[in-house]
């Protein structure tokens, strides 16, 4: 009988450590949609505007779009832009919308990177999706985004501590 249970035991050992080594987190990177630039002031650096009604129907084209995905997490910054950009995929899967200071992009990176087994959506800017990709990758691969550029996103895959980046466009 005790060989039994040493031998249980050892198989849920085996079965953990097998998990742990398949583990897999997606980080999925995406600019807001696009903005309504027809509001006064809506393209200045402090601005705040809403999405134009092409960005309403980007958000929800989004869904579509990553129906494949069931994110644990969704960060975004405290813009309406963002916001109303992931709204639609949090009530979906009834998720808390986490906001992110765009200042602290270092410190949620490493958040992110200390997640395990887990998918997160991030959404943010043209001037720092790139670069929280980048900080994720370790690397400097990507550049900033064209302000004109609503269409790209990435999903950047870390298994065993390595990642990797694909860019999609939706």
């Amino acid at each position: 009988m005790k060989f039994i249970f040493k031998l249980s035991s050892l198989t849920v050992v085996a079965v953990i450590f097998c998990l742990k080594s398949f583990s897999q987190t997606t980080i999925i990177l995406l600019r807001h949609a696009e903005k309504d630039t027809t509001i006064q002031g809506s393209t200045t650096m402090n601005a705040n505007p809403p999405l134009s009604e092409k960005g309403k129907h980007r958000a929800i084209r989004l869904m579509n779009e990553l129906k494949n995905y069931y994110p644990n997490l969704i960060y975004s910054t405290d813009y309406i832009r963002t916001k109303s950009t992931i709204q639609p995929i949090a009530q979906k899967f009834k998720k808390e919308i986490i906001l992110y200071n765009v200042k602290e992009q270092n410190k949620l990176a490493d958040e992110l990177l200390a997640m395990e087994n887990k998918t997160i959506i991030v959404v943010g800017h043209s001037n720092t999706i790139p670069l929280l990709a980048n900080m994720l990758m370790k690397q400097n691969l990507f550049t900033l985004m064209d302000d004109s550029d609503y269409k790209h996103y990435w999903i950047i895959t870390i298994k065993n501590a390595k990642a990797t980046a694909c860019i999609k466009e939706y």
